[in-house]
């Protein structure tokens, strides 16, 4: 299987099951978008418009190619090896929020149920749990999620003196991220997380005009002059450490290059601009015919991203990060998403879900920090969906780089995890074709 693509003014042919990437001229690429390599169909198109000695060559360098299997390489019929054991937690903190976010897939913080905060106790034992069934892992990683997470700082500091505590008893080693929308912060628990946390998630979704119409207060105002100053503070202590600025656009802003352009100019160099997804019914949502819209606009952030670096001002953008040399193992592309085996999400009542994207919705609740996860169908059907029994996903050209895409957006649009959210899809492949662009001009 091969792809083929043209962006920037550069041209690809991509050999799906080697994952090797060729840049290529523009005959060769015509020679393979004609069909005139493989089914010699439309060959007398190429000779009519290249010197057919020249033609002749490419078509044997193709052939070369092909026979080395760096071209039209055959699929091999690999499974997921066994299944994967625990790794990574997502801590519902807190659940509440001191923002009234407009497209918040938590309900505004609450997860469609009512306002609580995390005990310890409760806390205690989903680490606890964690380093249980984590087995041979040394390295566990813990997401403290909201809500707000900072509206219950003192248990996430209690949780992280106590993962220090049994992680030298146990023999793993905890790597903490927190997620914050920055209201609460100040400078003795920007210090903490910079002190204690391998990574931070900042919340702002560009222009200030854009954040200030999404991201509001409880007193419906906007929070971008509130929370900039501290994000920049916070960075600045951190210095080589992890963080990134975390934004979403929604159809009010299908022009988010103007925002990732914005969060750089304030001097943040580790940017992600996610699409919102929510139902379609959402006034905010994004929909089929916003897709080639947003394709473009991927372009265009592609172009801004490529000139930033050429001028020695370059920056991460999180979408367009690959690695076509040593990514991901051939068993962890073809599983995908670990949700419900190599990663789950705890509730302050201490409910146990596949993912935070699933929260709130009880059909999902695979078991309890007090008995573990006893409801294993769920996990198991999940682990079950991946590249290699998705009907749509055996073919996409895209497979091996995305790993067949989120459970949870598979399953809230089409209600099965082997249908994936094509939207989703559709943006992820572009992302894809940017983020080798990008690639080839490094």
């Amino acid at each position: 299987m091969i792809h083929f693509f043209e962006i920037l003014n550069k041209k690809y042919i991509v050999d799906v099951n080697s994952g090797i990437v060729h840049e290529v001229d523009d005959l060769v690429y015509d020679i393979i978008k004609e069909d005139a390599y493989k089914k010699r169909e439309n060959l007398d198109i190429i000779y009519d418009k290249y010197d057919n000695d020249l033609v002749d060559e490419c078509i044997g360098e193709l052939k070369n190619l092909e026979n080395n299997n760096l071209l039209y390489t055959e699929d091999k019929i690999i499974t997921p090896k066994i299944k994967p054991t625990l790794k990574s937690m997502c801590l519902n903190i807190a659940h509440d929020c001191n923002l009234l976010c407009e497209y918040c897939f938590a309900s505004k913080g609450d997860f469609g149920g009512n306002k609580e905060l995390m005990s310890f106790e409760t806390g205690k034992k989903a680490l606890d749990y964690l380093v249980k069934t984590s087995h041979g892992r040394k390295n566990l990683e813990v997401d403290f999620f909201g809500g707000e997470p900072l509206m219950n700082f003192q248990v996430v500091k209690d949780l992280v003196e106590y993962s220090r505590k049994i992680e030298k008893e146990h023999n793993k080693n905890f790597r903490f991220t927190i997620t914050t929308n920055g209201m609460l912060l100040d400078e003795k628990n920007m210090d903490y997380i910079n002190e204690n946390f391998q990574n931070v998630v900042l919340s702002l979704d560009g222009r200030k005009e854009i954040n200030d119409k999404m991201r509001i207060d409880k007193a419906k105002k906007g929070t971008y002059d509130k929370i900039v100053p501290k994000f920049k503070n916070l960075v600045e202590k951190r210095k080589d450490k992890d963080y990134f600025i975390r934004g979403t656009f929604t159809r009010e802003n299908l022009d988010f290059t103007e925002d990732v352009k914005n969060i750089k100019n304030l001097g943040f160099d580790i940017i992600s601009m996610e699409p919102v997804v929510t139902d379609e019914k959402n006034k905010f949502s994004i929909n089929k015919d916003h897709v080639e819209t947003v394709k473009k606009e991927y372009e265009n952030l592609c172009k801004y991203y490529i000139d930033k670096n050429n001028k020695g001002e370059g920056f991460n953008f999180f979408h367009f990060e690959i690695d076509l040399e040593s990514g991901p193992c051939i068993y962890k592309k073809i599983s995908g998403c670990g949700a419900g085996n190599e990663y789950i999400a705890v509730t302050p009542s201490g409910d146990i879900y596949p993912c935070h994207q699933f929260v709130g919705d009880e059909d999902f609740i695979i078991g309890n920090v007090q008995t573990g996860i006893t409801e294993k169908e769920i996990p198991n059907a999940m682990y079950k969906s991946n590249i290699t029994t998705k009907e749509k996903c055996k073919d996409c050209w895209a497979k091996y780089f995305c790993g067949g895409g989120c459970h949870a957006n598979a399953y809230n649009f089409n209600n099965s995890f082997m249908e994936p959210y094509e939207v989703g899809c559709e943006l992820e492949k572009k992302r894809i074709e940017c983020a080798i662009r990008i690639k080839s001009e490094k």
